[in-house]
């Protein structure tokens, strides 16, 4: 099933709020296969339920696209199993890596190189072979500069051009990004293709200081990345939105009060567009 409209990161320990999910302005929710796929019993039952009542979509954690290991093609083979089972449209992940030798438990920021972006949208092509569709590549945030030849944006939209994939476009990571790299937010956001956009990305972020932010999903979302989510609907349309919560998760009547939201600011720029 397509997505549209507004979603919700689905965890597991949501189970006995599907109900309230379903009934609720959440029109399609996101899981990381790997905390699902290679569980049994009643985890499988309840993504079962979930597929069967709200369309699903996935985002990875640990393809690592642009590790130096080699990519794990038997993975990707288990994500396109996981994708068949439970009628999953998209999968997604992150423009970076956790692995080099071993697995690391963060992403790590790629670097800004012509070689990277070569390297990088090569093995995106062929995980878009082995899962026969396009995915979509989330733009992250980073806290340390490596190599940057070329800037952010720039090396964001020519991996998207040379592996011909779609953009997860993290609305919150371009905030905190333009702030700990201290660049204009919105100049980013107009350089976006808006034909590459999948759906979008909001999150809480942490204000260790003034000139510091770091991307936790552990809080509710700051004024100024939702003003930031209007302008990117103003400049490319609107496109679907998932609020993410990883951390210090809230009762869900409380997670529903940003999905509305996230919902009310697409129906004003719906009448406006």
């Amino acid at each position: 099933m397509e997505i549209s409209g507004s979603g919700l990161g689905f965890r597991r320990g949501m189970e006995n709020d599907l109900t309230t999910i379903v009934e609720s302005n959440v029109n399609f929710v996101e899981v990381a296969p790997e905390n699902w796929m290679r569980l049994g019993g009643k985890f499988q039952h309840t993504l079962a339920e979930v597929s069967r009542k709200i369309p699903l979509t996935t985002h990875g954690l640990s393809l690592s696209i642009g590790s130096p290991d080699p990519l794990d093609i038997e993975f990707v083979r288990e994500v396109k199993t996981f994708m068949s089972k439970f009628n999953v449209r998209h999968y997604t992940e992150h423009l970076s890596y956790c692995s080099a030798n071993g697995h690391m438990y963060d992403l790590m920021p790629i670097p800004f190189t012509e070689e990277a972006v070569r390297y990088v949208a090569e093995r995106i092509r062929l995980v878009q072979d082995v899962l026969e569709q396009q995915i979509a590549i989330e733009n992250v945030s980073y806290y340390l500069k490596t190599g940057q030849e070329l800037s952010e944006s720039e090396f964001l939209n020519a991996v998207l051009a040379e592996a011909d994939c779609k953009l997860l476009f993290d609305v919150n990571n371009v905030y905190v990004n333009s702030i700990n790299h201290k660049y204009n937010a919105k100049s980013f956001i107009d350089k976006v293709p808006s034909e590459r956009i999948l759906y979008g990305h909001i999150a809480g972020h942490y204000d260790e200081a003034v000139d510091l932010k770091v991307d936790t999903h552990g809080d509710d979302v700051k004024p100024d990345v939702w003003a930031l989510l209007e302008y990117a609907y103003a400049k490319h349309g609107v496109f679907p939105t998932l609020l993410e919560r990883d951390f210090n998760i809230p009762p869900m009547s409380e997670l529903l009060v940003e999905v509305d939201m996230i919902t009310a600011i697409q129906n004003k720029f719906k009448r406006t567009l």
